[in-house]
């Protein structure tokens, strides 16, 4: 998309360099909207656009024409985290695997078989349908229920502090968090346990 609109002439950027503002306004915008305070038509449209404005284009068209084409084009894209299938494998003769997702209903299952994960998981929460994002405590009430497992039982594994790790401890669950810093959460919080690969998973559950 960023190649065929020809956004390096009208940004007057690289590619590298575009992506990483976009990432920081999609993960600021995605934190928003897990906490109800932006709806999801603004967060499909305003993470390009603002990262457009960003770099002084303004094309409000091309943000929504990107929305569409982004929902159609990424999930048919099947790069996995490091060792996510090898983990799967690993857990699931031991435990019975549920997913919680933020993510838009409309490309989540498109995603899980695209990836061939969907056989791993028996319950697939999409907060969207539900009507109450992480880290809401009703959408972890709900995984209980749907699991029939009571919250001493449940562990979350998660990359999203905010959303997957706070909402699980408020939840009185047992948390993973799968972090991209060295600084080590769990040496100040009960019930939590970090790591920065997914293998680690193999060697501590």
């Amino acid at each position: 998309m960023f190649h065929e609109h020809n956004i390096q002439y009208f940004c007057k950027v690289s590619f590298d360099e575009f992506i990483e503002v976009y990432e920081s306004i999609n993960h600021e915008l995605w934190r928003l909207y897990s906490l109800n305070q932006i709806k999801k038509e603004e967060l499909r449209y305003q993470r390009f656009y603002k990262s457009f404005l960003h770099f002084k284009y303004d094309n409000l068209e091309l943000a929504h024409q990107w929305a569409d084409d982004y929902l159609k084009i990424s999930p048919f894209k099947t790069h996995l985290i490091d060792g996510a299938m090898d983990v799967l494998d690993y857990l699931k003769d031991k435990y019975e695997l549920h997913i919680i997702t933020n993510g838009f209903k409309e490309v989540q299952h498109i995603k899980l078989d695209s990836c061939q994960l969907k056989p791993f998981f028996k319950q697939i929460i999409i907060s969207e349908e539900h009507g109450f994002n992480k880290p809401d405590l009703q959408i972890f009430n709900l995984a209980e229920s749907l699991a029939q497992a009571q919250n001493h039982e449940c562990v979350m594994i998660g990359d999203n502090f905010e959303t997957d790790i706070e909402g699980a401890l408020n939840a009185n669950w047992k948390a993973i968090y799968l972090a991209n810093t060295d600084s080590h959460k769990e040496n100040i919080i009960q019930n939590l346990t970090q790591i920065n690969e997914l293998s680690v998973l193999k060697t501590i559950l």
